[in-house]
């Protein structure tokens, strides 16, 4: 039998079911409660509390960088798909995301900035307002 860790569990098992990266983080911040809290009652429950708090910190923290680390072309492509599945332009999904900013950051960036996730969200709104802006002018060849 082998024995997962916490943190292993909520990579490899929680965040499988939420579909894109920046899924992943939107869950993992709505996990929190105050800035170094988070609530999961099925980790808790076999972890234990302090374990299941580091993983959901450690898991956001990495989800965080990895955001920063990803180019803007995929990053673009999670938006396209998270937009479609919350049913909202892609323009509207990252306005959303920018104006929630500060609450997706982990307490710990490890390594990562504020400024860098708000520079990396600025990017993706203007890559989505000019999609919106040119998809309605786009001709099809025949």
């Amino acid at each position: 039998m082998t024995f997962r860790s916490a943190i292993d569990d909520v990579l490899d098992v929680s965040l499988t079911a939420v579909s894109g990266i920046v899924r992943k983080l939107e869950y993992l911040s709505s996990l929190r409660e105050a800035p170094d809290s988070y609530s999961h009652w099925g980790l808790a429950r076999v972890y234990g509390e302090e374990a299941a708090q580091q993983a959901l910190a450690e898991a956001h923290r990495t989800i965080f960088l990895v955001i920063l680390r990803t180019s803007l072309r995929t990053l673009r492509d999670d938006v396209a798909v998270s937009s479609r599945e919350e049913q909202k332009p892609a323009e509207d999904y990252v306005g959303d995301l920018r104006g929630r900013s500060p609450s997706l950051l982990p307490s710990d960036l490890g390594g990562g900035s504020a400024r860098h996730f708000s520079s990396v969200l600025h990017a993706l709104s203007s890559l989505a307002s000019s999609q919106a802006k040119t998809r309605p002018h786009a001709t099809r060849p025949s």
